[in-house]
């Protein structure tokens, strides 16, 4: 697949089949994420890959208050996959003190660029991916998540039930200012 095509063509997926994944794929997927860009090539992104089916209707029942739609969608992925990064490293000097005005924001930033190019590599092994981060903090402990990580959202994975319609684009014109 050529990245222009995986790129327009991956879609967020909420309904699955009952096809699992396996472990295999599910590597090489993490595998081609960890070649994401990140601040000082840090590379502070986690996935904690859930696959029994308890623990994901444990998490759809308790860790989406925020909006319990996830919960459905969680429940019928076959696989669930928290994303989560090492705290205080992007963004961050060896001192402690924040290297930019950003402060922490490179945190989120560095795992947002590593779960995208997570689901663009699910896409390519024909897989669909759908990322939520309407997530409760209460996910941490279910997942028994180490101290000194903090998550970023999750990624349901799977085999696609369903084929959505690209939605509408903003047209190039509204996106860029040339100076």
């Amino acid at each position: 697949m050529e990245a222009l095509e995986c790129i327009k063509g991956r879609r967020s997926i909420r309904a699955y089949t009952d096809e699992p994944v396996d472990r295999e794929t599910i590597n090489s997927i993490i595998e081609a994420a960890s070649y994401a860009p990140s601040w000082k090539h840090t590379q502070t992104a986690r996935y904690t890959v859930i696959e029994s089916k308890e623990l994901k209707d444990k998490i759809a029942a308790n860790c989406t208050h925020t909006y319990p739609g996830n919960g459905e969608i969680i429940k019928n992925a076959p696989v669930l996959v928290v994303v989560s990064f090492i705290k205080n490293r992007a963004g961050f000097e060896r001192d402690g003190s924040f290297s930019t005005s950003k402060e922490d924001r490179w945190e989120m930033f560095d795992s947002g660029v590593a779960t995208e190019a997570f689901c663009l590599a699910a896409h390519s092994f024909g897989l669909g991916t759908v990322i939520m981060g309407l997530i409760d903090d209460s996910i941490k402990e279910a997942i028994d998540l180490p101290e000194n990580q903090d998550t970023s959202c999750v990624i349901c994975l799977g085999h696609a039930a369903e084929a959505p319609q690209a939605p509408r684009r903003k047209a190039v014109e509204d996106l860029v200012i040339y100076k």
